[in-house]
């Protein structure tokens, strides 16, 4: 087969981005160079003009109550970060699944470490993701706090976070999402659904560079700062500023990769949701149907198409180790694709697969073809059969 380029680690990062996001960020890197919020001048005001369409771009997709509950941070790690430590004090209880990334899974386990609260990880469905049962049940007098992500990033498992948010807000929780597989690909209403904060990337679904990503926090929320620094106003006091969304963005912002997180944004609103989530769902739904043909790959995904899964699929083959799969993929096809533990120990623990390595991770976005699909699978099939040789 003539060798080409398939792109297909986009729950790492998405590629290609649409092309009004490299036109932006050139743009704005070229004329919108003054730092925001940090001087009267127009190349500044620019800046900030940007800045504040993106929020009201991420208020929009999200149905945030205003664009001062939209902050920006740098990643979602980040995002993550400044939720679960501005939040937590000692003697909470916090309840999450065992499906977590390690952006939450490792600050969970700090704080538990230190002795500042108390974890409860429950065992997770591959199929139907939490229950709502099980979260019932686990509730104790100080539990504080529900975190769950809306996407699996290694099985592609999707949680009912309605249910939940609605089950956190009839009993007096906080509820935190983690967003980083589900934002630009799956309908996100914060309000409806009962979240409290949503932590996304910028750089994944909703085709922004690397470098960008947000929170979401509910109007009347208290967090506690774990960054503080300069926010070009209230500058006469050593004070971290009480209001949204300057409490939370210390420090010169990314202009530059906003200007492209617009454009992506800007895009999935132009493009829509439903039309995206679709068109993921049936590429999915053609690479799973494909790999179930082949003999000795175990799959670790929701395997019924007519079940709600993100698009990702996660596997393992009897006769050759992941990692080689992948290697072979790349440097004898041009085919990326990502093998390892994905950062989420505790998801490779719940599906049996850390003993392996983990697995490999095929993640097609909106930008990616049938086609492409097709020829995976046939050069896939081919490193398997090379393998039993």
């Amino acid at each position: 087969m003539k060798k080409k380029s398939i792109y297909l680690d986009n729950a790492a990062t998405s590629f290609p981005k649409p092309e009004s996001v490299y036109i932006a960020i050139n743009k704005t890197m070229r004329e919108c160079y003054g730092n925001a919020g940090r001087s009267g001048h127009k190349p500044s005001q620019l800046a900030k003009n940007i800045i504040d369409e993106t929020r009201f771009v991420c208020k929009q997709l999200f149905n945030a109550e205003t664009i001062e509950n939209i902050i920006f941070t740098y990643n979602a790690t980040l995002a993550l970060n400044i939720a679960i430590k501005g939040l937590l004090t000692k003697g909470d209880h916090v309840i999450t699944s065992s499906l977590e990334h390690n952006s939450v899974s490792r600050p969970l386990h700090n704080l538990e470490t230190k002795r500042i609260c108390e974890i409860t990880k429950i065992h997770t469905d591959l199929i139907f993701g939490v229950c709502i049962d099980d979260i019932r049940k686990a509730v104790k007098p100080n539990t504080k706090l529900i975190i769950c992500n809306h996407i699996s990033n290694v099985t592609g498992t999707v949680n009912d976070v309605k249910t939940i948010g609605n089950f956190c807000r009839d009993n007096g929780l906080l509820f935190l999402v983690d967003a980083a597989q589900s934002a630009g690909s799956k309908d996100i209403d914060v309000q409806k659904m009962g979240i409290d904060l949503l932590a996304f990337p910028g750089h994944k679904g909703l085709f922004g560079p690397q470098g960008t990503a947000g929170l979401y926090i509910r109007s009347g929320l208290n967090l506690n700062t774990i960054i503080e620094g300069g926010t070009g106003n209230m500058s006469e006091t050593l004070l971290q500023p009480e209001f949204m969304p300057h409490r939370f963005e210390a420090g010169t912002m990314n202009t530059p990769g906003l200007a492209g997180l617009l454009a992506g944004v800007k895009f999935i609103l132009e493009t829509g949701i439903s039309e995206i989530n679709e068109y993921e769902t049936n590429l999915t739904n053609r690479l799973i149907k494909g790999l179930q043909k082949i003999e000795g790959v175990q799959l670790f995904v929701p395997s019924d198409q007519y079940v709600n899964r993100g698009n990702i699929a996660s596997l393992i083959a009897e006769s050759i180790p992941s990692e080689n799969i992948m290697m072979m993929l790349d440097s004898v096809f041009n085919i990326y694709v990502r093998s390892g533990l994905h950062c989420s120990v505790d998801a490779h623990r719940t599906i049996g697969t850390l003993s392996e390595g983990g697995t490999l991770r095929i993640s097609p976005n909106y930008f990616n073809t049938e086609i492409e699909i097709d020829d995976f699978l046939i050069c896939f099939r081919e490193c398997v059969d090379c393998s039993k040789m």
